[in-house]
């Protein structure tokens, strides 16, 4: 042990020098300046299950997890639609939610964005379009992101988020 502390001692240290910042490393101030070009403000999202299974609110509820941490980029979670910025829209539209899908997009203040989540909510699923279901979200409201999967990772659902309040030449 003497030996080898005496060989660590006659060398010293060794090591590479620390490297440079990377300011392009600093993900929540640049999400913060495209939050604030395209809304000028905070993003607030509305997340409507227009008829789902619940596979989708899953995923989405994990974006709140500690590991995802939505809230610590700043984007949130409203119970209104007029305080939202975006709508979360999951499943087929059934018949019985599409009249409340519209009045909810009606309600949302401009600008707004629309992203549809799932298979269902992109295609009609394996719901399809049958005698229960209107089919997918953008047959009832304009959808500007559509994120499919069965159901969708939270990564693909945080993509989609950001993919949607990038300005549309950036797109």
């Amino acid at each position: 042990m003497l030996k080898t502390l005496g060989t660590i001692a006659g060398i010293g240290i060794v090591s590479e020098p620390p490297p440079e910042s990377d300011d392009s490393l600093r993900v929540r101030a640049a999400l913060q300046a495209d939050i604030q070009a395209v809304l000028g403000r905070a993003l607030c999202i509305r997340q409507v299950d227009a008829g789902s299974c619940n596979g989708c609110e899953l995923e989405i509820h994990a974006l709140n997890n500690p590991i995802y941490n939505i809230e610590g980029l700043g984007i949130r979670f409203v119970a209104s639609p007029r305080h939202a910025d975006l709508l979360l829209v999951t499943g087929p539209v059934s018949w019985h939610m599409a009249a409340a899908l519209r009045r909810t997009y009606e309600a949302t203040p401009d600008p707004k964005l629309v992203v549809a989540v799932g298979d269902c909510g992109c295609s009609g699923g394996i719901f399809g379009d049958s005698y229960a279901t209107a089919g997918p979200v953008a047959t009832i409201i304009p959808v500007d992101v559509a994120v499919p999967g069965c159901p969708p990772a939270p990564q693909r659902l945080l993509q989609a988020i950001l993919t949607a309040i990038r300005p549309p030449r950036e797109r």
